[in-house]
């Protein structure tokens, strides 16, 4: 089978709620990695197949085809297209996937992959926020179909991550310390350096403004758990926040053609959904779908990612497969970084490649829980 290949990967510094990215229009903020990664390579723009972008709530300045409307704003020509996905938490993951698959499959050679997500501009959930106004309550509720093989289940990321953490017996302060570590993680990280070469500045904006220095194990324990008798409160889950990020993907012709250099091989991926109503399980079968098909363990991955959209998730994830928590996140996760819902899946394998070369480590894994009960998985392997 043809190789898929990662030639570069940038992101944008994370903006916090109210912060320096917020007035941005989505457009501009998905197109500013794009052009960054023209820049960086050196490719012509005529010469990419397609430009395709995660993104939810595609509402407003996210709506009528997002990617296309990036991919322009960024000057590429009219006749790169552009397609936006929705794999919920994942769709900026799946964008690589499926850009991977079509170079893979010999059908397109060069693509720009990633995604785009503006919280401040457009909140989270705001697409389902309008059903009401269609005669729809939620997603779910008026289907038939949904009702006979769901029944009336609370359909919810907030209870999936609460039936996580008492199910894997994360308990609320295991929860906190976990936190705290994730946001002195990304502090270290940005206080080092570790982020500079990934990161193109906006307007003088150079660096992620989530982490939280002030935070403390003290100040979490006095936050209020979203359920009254609840473990899961704000301190132990992924900010809203803006972002974009974009990797150049890349055949083994295309390299050669555009004299382009390489810097990983996607070595395995896969999809893999769980329970629906569990919804955030679905990491633990992917990653081992992911492990098994590529014939590797857990000590032959370096690094790992595992979106933290909420701390019981990662835990969970490193309970059930025995994966060390020195490997994982090391430079921090959604919980400090924030999560950019269609962009965090571009941006973790943008951190995972910075931090392989960093290290000079060989594999890296990466994985997020999506809504819907699904997660994307991806080997890669540093060259």
């Amino acid at each position: 089978m043809p190789e898929a290949y990662i030639v570069d990967a940038v992101r944008t510094p994370i903006g916090r709620k109210k912060g320096s990215l917020a007035q941005m229009h989505s457009a501009d903020l998905g197109a500013h990695p794009i052009r960054a990664l023209l820049e960086r390579t050196s490719i012509e723009p005529a010469a990419i197949d397609d430009v395709i972008y995660g993104c939810t709530d595609t509402l407003a300045s996210q709506s009528g085809n997002i990617a296309r409307t990036c991919a322009l704003v960024a000057g590429l020509p009219d006749h790169v297209p552009g397609v936006t996905i929705d794999r919920q938490c994942g769709s900026g993951q799946q964008a690589i996937h499926f850009a991977a698959q079509a170079v893979m499959s010999g059908t397109q050679h060069l693509i720009v992959a990633g995604g785009v997500q503006s919280m401040n501009s457009i909140p989270i959930g705001a697409a389902m926020s309008v059903g009401p106004q269609f005669g729809f309550t939620s997603p779910f509720t008026s289907s038939k179909g949904w009702q006979r093989r769901y029944g009336g289940e609370e359909i919810s990321q907030f209870r999936a991550a609460e039936m996580i953490a008492q199910y894997w017996k994360c308990s609320r302060e295991d929860m906190e310390h976990y936190a705290l570590n994730s946001h002195q993680r990304a502090i270290n990280a940005i206080d080092n350096g570790y982020f500079d070469r990934e990161i193109s500045g906006i307007d003088g904006f150079e660096s992620d403004e989530t982490p939280r220095r002030e935070t403390s194990l003290s100040k979490m324990a006095e936050l209020q758990p979203i359920k009254e008798d609840g473990r899961i409160h704000a301190g132990v889950a992924s900010q809203n926040c803006d972002g974009a990020s974009a990797l150049l993907i890349a055949s083994e012709q295309a390299v050669k053609d555009h004299n382009l250099t390489p810097r990983a091989r996607i070595h395995h991926l896969n999809v893999y959904g769980c329970d629906p109503v569990w919804m955030l399980t679905a990491p633990i079968p992917a990653t081992k779908k992911a492990l098994q098909d590529a014939q590797m363990r857990v000590e032959d991955i370096d690094l790992f990612e595992c979106n933290e959209a909420f701390a019981s998730i990662p835990m969970a994830w490193m309970k059930e497969l025995d994966i060390p928590p020195e490997k994982t996140n090391v430079n921090g996760g959604g919980i400090a970084l924030g999560h950019p819902i269609g962009a965090t899946g571009a941006r973790l394998m943008t951190t995972l490649l910075h931090e392989m070369e960093r290290r000079k480590v060989r594999f890296g894994l990466q994985t997020m829980c999506e809504g819907g009960g699904i997660a994307n998985a991806m080997i890669i392997e540093r060259l």
